[in-house]
C-alpha cells in the first residue's frame, strides 16, 4: 500500500538528474544515509536513463519518477523501472493511466476540490504541491477536518529548517525536498556531505 510505503520512507529526496553516473552515486550516498527512496524528476534528458540505472544498481532503493504530467511520461517511467510515479497535479487521463498501469501513483493537489476529484478516482494519498506556497502547515491542518482518511506528502518549499513540522502532522506520511541533493553538492561530488544530510533528516524524522 502506497501510504505504508511512503510512511516508511518519511523523507523523499527530489532529484533532477545531471547525468547517470552522478545520479547513481547520489542514490548510493542517500542510501548510506538511511534514505529508502528517491524521486528522479523528468526534468532533464538524463532522467529516464538515471531511473533505469538506479533501479538496476541500487536495488534496495525505491525509485520514483517525479514531475510526470501525462500518460506517455508515466508509461516511459514505468518501462524504465520506476516503481512509483509522482505528479505535481492530476488530470483524468493521468489518473486513469496510472490505474491501468497498476503502478503506485501520488497525484498532486493544491485545493480541497482537487482532493475530492482524486478521492472519486480511488486515490487517498496525495502530493501537496507547492506545499508552502499554497498554505503549508495551515492548509494541511484545515484539510484534516473534511478529509480524515486522506494522507499527504507535502513538497515544495520544505527545507532542513521546517520539514519536521510537516512530518509531525498526523495527515502527513512523508515529505519531499531537495536540500540534501542540492545541485552544488552533487556537481562537486560531495557524497559524504550528502550522506550526512540524509542521515540527519532520517534520524530526526518523527515517527
Amino acid at each position: 500500500m502506497i501510504i505504508e510505503t511512503l510512511s516508511n520512507c518519511r523523507v523523499l529526496p527530489v532529484i533532477t538528474a545531471m547525468d547517470v553516473r552522478s545520479t547513481v552515486a547520489l542514490a548510493q550516498a542517500l542510501g548510506r544515509g538511511g534514505m529508502k527512496a528517491v524521486e528522479i524528476t523528468l526534468r532533464s534528458e538524463a532522467a529516464l536513463d538515471s531511473i533505469r540505472a538506479v533501479a538496476a544498481e541500487v536495488p534496495e532503493m525505491i525509485v520514483a519518477a517525479g514531475t510526470v504530467t501525462n500518460a506517455r511520461q508515466l508509461h516511459s517511467a514505468v518501462e524504465a523501472g520506476a516503481s512509483m510515479v509522482v505528479s505535481p497535479g492530476a488530470t483524468p487521463q493521468l489518473l486513469r493511466a496510472a490505474r491501468e498501469a497498476n503502478v503506485d501513483f501520488v497525484p498532486g493537489v493544491a485545493t480541497a476540490s482537487e482532493v475530492m476529484l482524486g478521492l472519486d478516482e480511488g486515490y487517498s494519498c496525495f502530493k501537496l504541491f507547492p506545499a508552502v506556497a499554497v498554505g503549508g502547515l495551515t492548509l494541511l491542518k484545515s484539510l484534516a477536518g473534511p478529509f480524515p482518511e486522506v494522507k499527504f506528502c507535502p513538497t515544495g518549499g520544505l527545507s532542513a529548517a521546517n520539514f519536521r513540522e510537516f512530518l509531525a502532522l498526523p495527515n502527513v506520511v512523508c515529505c519531499g525536498g531537495s536540500w540534501m541533493v542540492a545541485a552544488e553538492l552533487v556537481g562537486n561530488g560531495h557524497w559524504q556531505e550528502i550522506e550526512e544530510l540524509a542521515r540527519d533528516a532520517m534520524s530526526s524524522a518523527p515517527l
